[in-house]
């Protein structure tokens, strides 16, 4: 047995990760095991066919991050084949969104390659015994999240009313939405995990579960190939490391967007003593200005990532030109090691894959991470992403692993924790429920402070002259943060009341 702090999106997750600890499994092993349960039993909010970034810092070695985002499908496809496929929803969610969904909303899927890829690297668990949980959860049973039952209540007969096999997993036994609490079931996706955890990740490319995928994308104007299920492969990076007080922490790099705008607002909240509320509105509204005019019209991530850092780390602020669902699991161990993993299957796409209760994503349907357009960039590009899973450590041996769901609210979220916990020195539970702010650029390109309730952030908004909008309490708009952290007073696992969460220390 080996101890594990465990922050996770729901209970039948954190009993995964637990499970996995209680068999001498690692931090990384137990982050695994609960976000495979996490994308198996929360519809509507992650699934099988998501994205994801796991950041791992093993103990007495150098951070890494794996990167198994979702990229742009299509290999061998004529050109006629894109630019189709995709059907405009309007719902109620946010205050409002217009999304695509199906078939030709879906991205080629690396989730479930980047965990087996970590797993490989530095697991210490069979695999098939980091599935099993998920299985036997689809099987008999599993709880449904609050958060889960907000989204499907809105979007459950607009987005998957199309197709009947969807429909069905997202509508409750007594044939309305799905309840909180209410117990739901998924054989047919019991039955792939058990096959998953004897057949591996081939089962997803090469195999059944991906014939059939490929099959229904053409069928259907979908733009999954073949080509695209064998050519994917996670890609192990370096991650950016910035120094906040006595900690060193490693972020998400290039291409993603969001672990560089995160190393930029950290980097900058840094550099003052006792940050001021009116620091963090101008460092959000700069960074996220520029995210706004370079960031989100990128042809090439990479660079422009890397262009980023560079400047703000020479010039600071001064150098910057101006101009939707996610889950998290946290964990660290006894030995040191912490692994984030924050995955993303975007609003989801409407549909299953035929007879497996697998649901797809609609990544290339969000407009927030298109706004180049609809299948703008070429096959095998790897899409823009706000994930952000973020570890840490200092040199007396404590270690972090912390992140958030919250689409381009997780680096503002994470800022402002990271930025009380790490530079001022609170309290992590007090650093997550803390009063949040986030700066938003409205449609006409001016800036609005939304905000939780706090005299102090009303009084810098009201310094700053900026628009702004008060929520009349602290809301799931902010974020979801999860931390768990080794330190003086031992494994601490935190979560946020403004999503469902589950946490926990194996024993």
């Amino acid at each position: 047995m080996t101890r594990v702090a465990l922050a996770t999106p729901s209970s039948t997750a954190l009993a995964a990760g637990l499970e996995a600890a209680a068999e001498g499994g690692n931090a990384v092993d137990a982050a695994i095991a609960a976000s495979i349960a996490a994308m198996s039993t929360e519809p509507g909010i992650v699934s099988l066919m998501a994205g994801a970034f796991v950041n791992i810092w093993p103990a007495g070695s150098d951070p890494v991050v794996v990167d198994g985002n979702v990229e742009m499908p299509g290999r061998g496809l004529d050109a006629a084949a894109f630019g189709k496929g995709v059907r405009e929803v309007t719902t109620d969610y946010g205050g409002g969104i217009t999304i695509g969904a199906g078939h030709g909303s879906v991205a080629n899927s690396g989730a479930l390659q980047a965990l087996s890829l970590a797993r490989d690297r530095f697991g210490s668990l069979p695999w098939g015994r980091l599935v099993e949980p998920s299985a036997r959860a689809c099987r008999e049973g599993y709880r449904i999240g609050a958060s889960a039952a907000l989204y499907l209540g809105l979007v459950r007969d607009v987005l998957f009313g199309p197709d009947p096999e969807a429909h069905a997993l997202v509508t409750g036994a007594d044939g309305g939405p799905l309840e909180p609490g209410e117990t739901s079931l998924n054989p047919d996706l019991a039955d792939i995990l058990d096959l998953l955890a004897t057949q591996g990740i081939s089962l997803f490319t090469t195999g059944a579960v991906g014939r059939v995928l490929v099959d229904d994308m053409a069928a259907n104007g979908g733009l999954v190939t073949q080509a695209d299920l064998t050519a994917y492969e996670p890609v192990v990076r370096t991650p950016t490391l910035r120094t906040l007080g006595s900690w060193q922490v490693a972020l998400n790099p290039p291409p993603s967007v969001g672990g560089p705008m995160l190393a930029a607002m950290l980097g900058q909240l840094a550099r003052h003593e006792h940050w001021t509320w009116a620091e963090v509105i101008d460092i959000q509204r700069r960074v996220l200005a520029y995210r706004l005019s370079v960031h989100d019209r990128s042809r090439d991530l990479d660079a422009d990532g890397h262009a980023l850092l560079e400047t703000v780390e020479r010039h600071g602020l001064a150098g910057l030109p101006t101009s939707a669902s996610t889950a998290h699991v946290s964990a660290v161990d006894e030995h040191g090691n912490a692994c984030a993993i924050t995955m993303s299957a975007g609003y989801g796409a409407g549909m299953v894959i035929p007879g497996t209760g697998i649901l797809l994503n609609n990544a290339l349907g969000e407009p927030e991470l298109n706004r180049l357009g609809l299948h703008a960039v070429p096959p095998g590009t790897r899409l823009a992403s706000n994930m952000a899973p973020t570890t840490g450590r200092r040199t007396s041996g404590a270690a972090l692993a912390v992140g958030s769901p919250g689409a381009d609210r997780i680096t503002t979220a994470l800022m402002q924790v990271l930025g009380r916990g790490l530079l001022l020195g609170d309290d992590l539970q007090h650093s997550i429920d803390a009063p949040r702010l986030h700066v938003r650029f409205m449609d006409d390109g001016s800036p609005c402070v939304e905000h939780e309730p706090s005299d102090e952030i009303a009084a810098a908004i009201g310094a700053s002259g900026l628009a702004s909008h008060a929520f009349p309490g602290a809301h799931m708009y902010f974020g979801g943060v999860g931390a768990a952290v080794l330190g003086p007073d031992g494994l601490v696992a935190a979560g946020d009341g403004r999503r469902e969460a589950a946490v926990g220390v194996s024993r």
